[in-house]
């Protein structure tokens, strides 16, 4: 689940770390109001998306009267902004953060992930941090530091420090620095992130260092951790059809394929994907139906699909272990039926009472394609929609 900039923000006070005054505005008038209660001859008015890159697509602007801000509120809110990082449509601003304006005597970068390899989160800093920072780790990787992050003590200080002093940070500035690092890990941990990230994160000329920016992502599994935090989600921000599968139970993620996939269990459908690229197709989306799902998530499934312009035929891939492969057979027809199905449709059933779900297929008197194994189903959907 991603946060707003001003909602990160508000995690990051939330642990002491300092960041600018701002004021959330969803209309040009409350914008020209919001500056003038900051009261700072320099703001920025930033459009409110779930996307990177936005200082480059016009959607981060400094003005010096609620006039410039109203204007520039005018241009931005109820109109899709295009960034590096979204759709090609781009994503409609809904609302706006007016910030002071800051004295910045230099931008640095910030974040902590979770590492895969150290199976660890790792802190990441550099001392070129701003708008071109993916360059900056595509061209000069060495300019980007690491500290991987002890899961249980988290970040230890002289780890912080180490960075700090690698860094170049001032001397008067060393331990301001060194907190701001040590409160970023914290908050990675405390809220179950799965990314925290400022950019720029900067010192000031009076002597602060001050989360310029902010964004957070949280791992969807732990948020029954953190009810505070679920409500930050802002469904109008995500998409629809993924919004449909969480309220069904379902694991969805839209990809650019024309192969619709039907698996229960993530590690199969990843492998499921992997062996439809291998066989030369192209996966249209992961969708996990469960290891328990009933005939009626399977339908729905299908129809969350289908919804998928793109999607030319469809793989079901089961292994019967927990969900019985005559369960998935029956909504498999239902669905072909009800949704009147008019692409190919290749069905691979393995596992608890796979004979009597095949059964079910072949006597249903619709057209789908029966599969011995997964490269048997993958070489067939393939040759289908090519």
């Amino acid at each position: 689940m991603k946060l707003h900039e001003f909602q990160a923000k508000g995690r990051f006070a939330a642990a002491g770390l300092a960041v600018p005054r701002g004021i959330v505005a969803k209309k040009p008038k409350q914008v020209g109001k919001a500056f003038k209660k900051l009261g700072s001859p320099l703001a920025v008015v930033k459009a409110q998306i779930h996307a990177g890159g936005r200082g480059k697509a016009g959607g981060v602007k400094l003005v010096r009267s609620a006039e410039e801000a109203e204007g520039v509120a005018k241009a931005l809110l109820g109109k899709p902004l295009v960034t590096p990082q979204n759709a090609p449509e781009g994503t409609v601003v809904r609302q706006v953060l007016v910030e002071e304006g800051l004295p910045i005597l230099k931008e640095y970068y910030a974040a902590v992930l979770l590492d895969r390899r150290a199976e660890a989160p790792v802190l990441m800093v550099s001392a070129e941090g701003g708008m071109d920072i993916e360059e900056v780790a595509a061209t000069r990787p060495h300019a980007i530091l690491r500290e991987v992050i002890d899961p249980v003590a988290g970040l230890y200080d002289f780890q912080a420090r180490r960075l700090v002093y690698q860094l170049g940070v001032p001397a008067d500035l060393v331990r301001g620095f060194t907190s701001v690092l040590k409160g970023l890990a914290q908050v990675f941990q405390r809220d179950d992130a799965s990314l925290v990230e400022v950019n720029p994160l900067v010192t000031t000329t009076d002597g602060r260092v001050v989360c310029l920016d902010g964004k957070m992502t949280l791992d969807d599994n732990a948020l029954f951790r953190h009810k505070d935090l679920q409500a930050l989600r802002d469904e109008s921000e995500e998409d629809p059809t993924e919004l449909k599968a969480r309220a069904a139970g379902l694991s969805y993620v839209k990809l650019d394929g024309n192969i619709g996939c039907l698996v229960n269990g993530a590690g199969l459908a990843m492998a499921t994907m992997d062996i439809i690229k291998l066989e030369g197709g192209e996966p249209a989306n992961f969708l996990d139906v469960g290891g328990s799902a009933s005939a009626e998530q399977v339908k729905t499934a299908f129809s969350i699909i289908l919804e998928d312009p793109n999607v030319k035929g469809i793989l079901v891939n089961i292994f019967g272990g927990i969900m019985r492969c005559d369960i998935v057979a029956q909504g498999v027809v239902e669905a072909t039926r009800a949704l009147g199905l008019q692409v190919p449709l290749v069905v691979r059933l393995h596992g608890s009472n796979m004979e009597e779900g095949r059964k079910i297929l072949a006597d249903s008197g619709l057209e789908i394609t029966a599969a011995k194994d997964m490269g048997d189903a993958a070489r067939k959907i393939v040759k289908a929609v090519s």
